[in-house]
């Protein structure tokens, strides 16, 4: 039988959906047929996301703020109705440096937003897909939630967390019909990866595309991956052709092999 990709009837919610990563993926689930609600804290990129995706409804949200995702599955009720799945893609890099020279406050926030945000919007979003019958959430990792990650210790820990947090998930609601999977991205293309990118090579003194060059080199596959290989595996996670797939941590990385 030939597996069904389609996201038609599907209620989503993807966090952090207004740019980059987040918007790939509402736009794939839209375009498959999923009726797509997203929250952001950028109200610029809000905006032109809108300007995109007219039928898409979205909220300005904080995921690390349990009072402001509280507003935000209100708004989901309202527009969607209910929900089927859940894309928990909101996350910050956190800061960089020796863990003796990171503040509280950083580490606080890292851990707010990547980790305590996914819990506040996956307890509410979880009766609402066992309402519905069933459903998937998925998380966003990252390759530094399977590799050590040095001077990024707070990034790292808060994206191994989501692993752990996934598998337990899984089991716990196994039962009712709900899949719980992770992505872990590796080096994704665009405009964040070319700032870093620009600001190395000039440090450095070569070129962006030398830059680039070294950076791939600790990756098997020599290539950057794309927001839309994100989206693509989000979108098979969450349709009938991954209906027996949870628990698991995925890589779509080209295999990264270590981080520096």
């Amino acid at each position: 039988m030939k597996p069904d990709f389609s996201a038609t009837g599907l209620r989503v919610l993807v966090t952090a959906g207004a740019a980059g990563i987040g918007r790939a993926i509402a736009g794939t689930f839209a375009e498959a047929g999923a009726r797509v609600h997203i929250c952001d804290v950028d109200t610029a990129a809000l905006a032109e996301f809108a300007t995109l995706y007219p039928a898409i409804t979205a909220s300005v949200t904080d995921v690390s703020d349990p009072a402001q995702v509280e507003c935000l599955f209100e708004d989901v009720r309202k527009h969607l109705g209910g929900l089927d799945v859940l894309v928990n893609n909101a996350g910050i890099a956190g800061p960089t440096g020796k863990v003796e020279d990171i503040s509280i406050e950083d580490w606080n926030r890292c851990i707010a937003v990547d980790l305590n945000g996914l819990f506040y919007c996956t307890r509410l979003a979880m009766p609402m897909i066992k309402a519905a019958g069933g459903g998937s959430i998925i998380n966003l990792s990252s390759t530094a939630g399977r590799l050590g990650f040095p001077l990024r210790s707070p990034y790292a820990a808060a994206k191994w967390g989501v692993v752990g947090y996934t598998a337990s998930l899984a089991i716990e609601a196994g039962p009712d019909n709900v899949r719980v999977n992770c992505i872990q991205p590796g080096i994704v293309a665009g405009d964040r990866i070319d700032r870093v990118a620009a600001a190395k090579a000039n440090a450095l003194g070569i070129s962006i595309e030398e830059q680039k060059h070294r950076m791939v080199q600790n990756v098997s596959m020599r290539t950057f991956v794309t927001a839309q290989d994100i989206a693509n595996a989000a979108l098979f996670l969450a349709s009938d052709a991954g209906r027996h797939i949870s628990g698991q941590a995925i890589p779509v990385c080209g295999n990264v092999e270590t981080l520096a």
